[in-house]
């Protein structure tokens, strides 16, 4: 994570000049203060990916959103930074990765299909649908079922920062994002917001308490699959298919949403 080489009252003193002045020299410090957080993202990122995404690579995609959260950055909203620069991090990595359209066709089109499955399924049963359950609605057994998942768990990351919803054209939101509180002045979006906030609040509740605990480990306490896995005395496999059942079944309650469903 980042340096400790500025306390907190001579960081927050640094960042309300930076905000009237712009100097490149505070930004500057800003950057050699937060790559470590660069690099720190950007290895969770790569855990998982196929041989042909570099480590190096996400770092440099990453040093874009560090770049823009540090432009961006308003001291005033009573967020932290580090905080603040994750999500802007995380999303640049992300942004290039989809540009880069890295996942096989028949890959997505799996993910999508398991998704359909759940959001169908369990707008039919009004609750959580099991594993045996959504095997069963898509004609496999659910071994096959297993397997599936495991074939699209190295994109699964992706899902918690796929783009739902956006205000105007500067104003993206992920999922990942609308977990924190809404900043956006216009109403609308505010409302938007708090809807896929709260859609997404009870979504985590409802998973099957190994994926809701995979969740919190990875997205909230920021422990890698290998940290959780030790953890809760699994292998990191293991996890990282909780990770993308998980990410499944909270797309899925996305996905309902925007058609009216939930």
């Amino acid at each position: 994570m980042a340096d400790s080489e500025m306390d907190e009252k001579e960081e927050e003193k640094l960042w309300r000049e930076y905000k009237k002045n712009r100097s490149p020299s505070i930004r500057d410090k800003f950057i050699r203060q937060y790559m470590p957080l660069v690099k720190y993202v950007a290895g969770k990122v790569s855990t998982g990916m196929p041989d042909n995404v570099e480590y190096d690579d996400l770092v440099g995609y990453g040093q874009f959103g560090l770049l823009d959260a540090i432009s961006k950055y308003d001291p005033d909203k009573g967020v932290k930074f580090k905080t603040y620069a994750v999500t802007r991090i995380r999303g640049a990595i992300f942004d290039e990765l989809r540009e880069m359209d890295w996942v096989p066709r028949s890959v997505r089109q799996k993910s999508r299909e398991i998704e359909d499955a759940i959001v169908t399924l369990e707008s039919k049963l009004g609750r959580t649908a099991t594993d045996a359950e959504i095997a069963e609605s898509m004609g496999m057994t659910e071994s096959e079922y297993q397997s599936a998942v495991m074939k699209v768990s190295g994109t699964s990351v992706l899902s918690l920062n796929d783009v739902w919803y956006s205000g105007d054209d500067s104003d993206h939101m992920s999922i990942g994002d609308s977990i924190e509180a809404p900043s956006s002045l216009n109403p609308d979006v505010i409302v938007e917001r708090e809807e896929v906030r709260r859609v997404i609040i009870q979504a985590i509740k409802e998973l099957p308490e190994n994926e809701k605990m995979v969740i919190v480990l990875y997205y909230h306490e920021d422990l890698t699959f290998k940290e959780i896995g030790q953890v809760l005395n699994v292998s990191e496999s293991r996890i990282s298919q909780l990770h993308t059942k998980a990410n499944l079944r909270l797309r899925a309650k996305l996905t309902s949403l925007r058609k009216g469903i939930f």
